[in-house]
Formats: C-alpha cells, sequence, structure tokens
C-alpha cells in the first residue's frame, strides 16, 4: 500500500515538473528582446490609450453624479468633453481598421 501510495506521489510530482519544465527556464537572450512598435503601431497604441483614459473617465463621472459627489450642472458640463474625446479616439480607431481591412483585401 505505502510503495504504491509513493510511486503514484514520484509520479505526480515528476508530472508537474515536465510541465512547469518551460516556465522554469531562463529564456535565451536573444529571444528576450521585445520589437520596438513603429510609428503607425505607437499611434494606434495612443489612440487606444486616449479612448481607455475618456472611457474610465466617463465612468467615474457617471459614478461619482450617481453617488451625489457631483452635481445634475457639473455633470452635464464635464460629460460633453469626455464622450467627445472618446468618441474622436473610437471614430479614428476604426478609420485606421477599415483601412487595415481594405489592404488586406485589396489584391496587387
Amino acid at each position: 500500500m505505502t510503495a504504491a501510495l509513493v510511486l503514484g506521489a514520484l509520479v505526480a510530482v515528476a508530472a508537474v515538473l515536465f510541465v512547469a519544465r518551460p516556465f522554469l527556464r531562463e529564456p535565451a537572450p536573444s529571444t528576450d528582446v521585445l520589437d520596438e512598435p513603429d510609428e503607425l503601431e505607437q499611434r494606434r497604441l495612443g489612440l487606444a490609450e486616449e479612448r481607455d483614459r475618456a472611457l474610465a473617465a466617463l465612468k467615474e463621472l457617471e459614478f461619482d453624479h450617481r453617488t451625489g459627489k457631483i452635481s445634475d450642472d457639473d455633470y452635464r458640463e464635464l460629460v460633453g468633453p469626455y464622450r467627445r474625446r472618446a468618441a474622436e479616439a473610437l471614430q479614428a480607431l476604426d478609420a485606421r481598421a477599415r483601412r487595415a481591412r481594405e489592404r488586406a483585401f485589396t489584391p496587387e
């Protein structure tokens, strides 16, 4: 009984080590480098960050308004610019995605 238990424990430990082995190794220095995004990718990332900031600000503004921290008048004054920023970023991202799809499906 104990021999089977010990054997089972050894098999379990061996299986865990076999599965975890790729995660425990240090990566090779040549493969551990991230590529620097090109100018177009940096622009897309900037637009996505702007969208995320505007949407987060809208969410926080909405929460503050619902909890009574911000009055109705202040809410109406602040919500417009945030919505415009979010909409502009979304439109720019959508236009970029549309152009990328058109380039991908246009035969040369």
